[in-house]
């Protein structure tokens, strides 16, 4: 089996018809490097933490380009193929050359999936037929309500109707996969009841809730903060208890992000698997995990469960992976013993963070752990509760074993 990734560029904003209200990307600035889980070990900043987590491509990649992309990748490729993904900074219905870059693929004769789509750049409702033939066969669509006066003033979508129609059209006949921006007061209530019912009445497999986030500690790290100003905004609690009642409303498959997949228990489903829990190892050495405020009581419960080693401990900042290097310099040196972990995705460089963690004068070893210890909503749809168990073990194991290796005693 392998898989082909094809990305067409383009850039927020500016390659999909204008940003939505909403957008991550609206108000961001450019930032100097953070430092990843990529960069060499004495140099901060690579390609992925610097251009790549800002989407700064120059503009749509030329379909020659993207042509010869394919060819350089499928040259690398070994197996049948069996997934071609379309992926990019901008939004591939505003592709200039959409059509011709379909028609290329469908002449790999290989499944298409469309990562994301706001679809405000498809103004025929006739493409979804097209896409149909062609050999799409799943399709991540955003769509915030299914009123059109609604999609058409908060994503600013010019012909909202015949969006919401293709999406239609293709959730009768292919794999559609919904991702709903909560705003509070905007697209919550009544109008999210109607919009759970339109998509479900449309065929859709699944949908997606995102919590909006309006804050820095909320993961907003380019700058950018706030996005709307005076949006009222929900907890993480009020959130996922919103993705609860939605899911009671509708039998298609709901989950939200940063929190909850209600048919998997995620995250963190392994907290109510004690069997499971139980073939962990046992934890004999001390150390620190650094880790986001969402994440932080589920992670300490977990591993209390495997011996008293672990100190847990949250920078204000809701998701792991967006830590930032300004969130450690803010904690409390006293705290750390002389093993800190910190989270795989974390955007930092060890380096720097063995210098903040050093300031007070104990030399600390810094390391980084796992990438995953448990799949946010994004990832667990795609997912079954054995997948997403096995995911959790193997990322609690290897957090503990590299707390008993490198811990102190």
């Amino acid at each position: 089996m392998a898989q082909l990734t094809v990305d067409i560029g383009g850039r927020p904003g500016l390659d999909c018809r204008g940003f939505c209200s909403y957008c991550y990307f609206k108000h961001a600035r450019e930032v100097p490097p953070f430092g990843c889980r990529y960069c060499l070990p004495f140099t901060k900043g690579c390609e992925y933490c610097t251009r790549s987590v800002q989407e700064r491509y120059a503009g749509f990649k030329d379909l020659k380009e993207v042509a010869g992309d394919i060819l350089a990748n499928l040259q690398l490729l070994s197996g049948d193929l069996t997934r071609i993904t379309i992926s990019g900074g901008g939004d591939p219905s505003c592709y200039p050359e959409f059509t011709d870059l379909i028609e290329l693929l469908a002449s790999l004769e290989a499944p298409i999936h469309i990562g994301y789509t706001s679809g405000k750049g498809f103004d025929d409702p006739d493409i979804a037929e097209f896409l149909i033939t062609s050999g799409l066969s799943e399709i991540s669509f955003t769509v915030f309500a299914a009123d059109p006066e609604i999609r058409r003033k908060y994503m600013h979508d010019p012909t909202p109707e015949v969006s919401l129609e293709i999406l239609k059209r293709l959730a009768g006949t292919i794999d559609v996969y919904a991702a709903l921006v909560i705003l509070p007061g905007i697209n919550d209530g009544d109008i999210l009841k109607d919009t759970i019912r339109w998509l479900e009445n449309a065929g859709v497999k699944g949908v997606i809730l995102m919590r909006f986030a309006n804050e820095t500690n909320q993961g907003l790290i380019l700058g950018n903060a706030p996005i709307i100003e005076g949006q009222r905004m929900q907890s993480v609690e009020e959130f996922a208890s919103l993705v609860r009642l939605t899911k009671s409303l509708t039998t298609m498959r709901i989950s939200g992000t940063p929190l909850c997949d209600p048919d998997l228990g995620s995250p963190f489903a392994i907290q109510h698997e004690p069997d499971i829990l139980d073939k962990l190892p046992k934890i004999h050495k001390h150390a620190a995990v650094i880790t986001g405020t969402v994440a932080a009581p589920f992670i300490q419960e977990i591993l209390s469960k495997r011996g008293s080693g672990a100190d847990v401990i949250a920078v204000n900042k809701e998701i792991a992976d967006l830590i930032t290097i300004d969130d450690l310099k803010a904690l409390d040196l006293s705290l750390l013993p002389g093993t800190v972990i910190l989270p795989g995705r974390a955007f930092v460089h060890l380096a720097e963070a063995e210098d903040v963690f050093s300031a007070d004068g104990k030399i600390r070893t810094v390391l980084r752990g796992p990438e995953m210890l448990t799949a946010d909503g994004e990832t667990s749809m795609g997912m079954t509760r054995d997948d997403l168990l096995s995911l959790e073990m193997a990322g609690f194991s290897a957090l503990i074993i590299l707390i008993n290796q490198y811990g102190e005693a």
